[in-house]
């Protein structure tokens, strides 16, 4: 119940304090996005399968997007950001649909 509180807490506060991100961080904003969804449903699916522990967990989620923030920039400055963008949100947009393929497994039996 406490996440789903904190959830609806910051829903609230960013309508609210209507915030913006700064130029230079808004490539990098929905990369990390993605890296945290990441961390969130393997978070789920550890959960599910009885082996969920909170430090890999928090480690998993700021590791996550950290690395792919480093990433993005190195491209940026590679002159190739686009291309590594794509390339990281496709890595982790098939680990976030293989988690969400054991989510509903375990909650569906299907």
């Amino acid at each position: 119940m406490i996440p789903v509180l904190g959830l609806v807490v910051g829903v609230v506060l960013g309508l609210v304090f209507d915030p913006t991100v700064p130029l230079w961080l808004q490539p990098y904003l929905p990369i990390a996005v993605v890296a945290a969804l990441d961390a969130v449903f393997g978070g789920a699916r550890a959960r599910l399968d009885g082996v969920f522990d909170a430090k890999v967990f928090v480690i998993s989620f700021v590791s996550n997007v950290v690395v792919a923030g480093l990433i993005v920039f190195l491209g940026d400055q590679l002159g190739v950001g686009a291309q590594l963008s794509t390339a990281v949100v496709v890595v982790l947009g098939i680990r976030i649909f293989g988690n969400a393929a054991a989510i509903r497994r375990h909650v569906f039996r299907a």
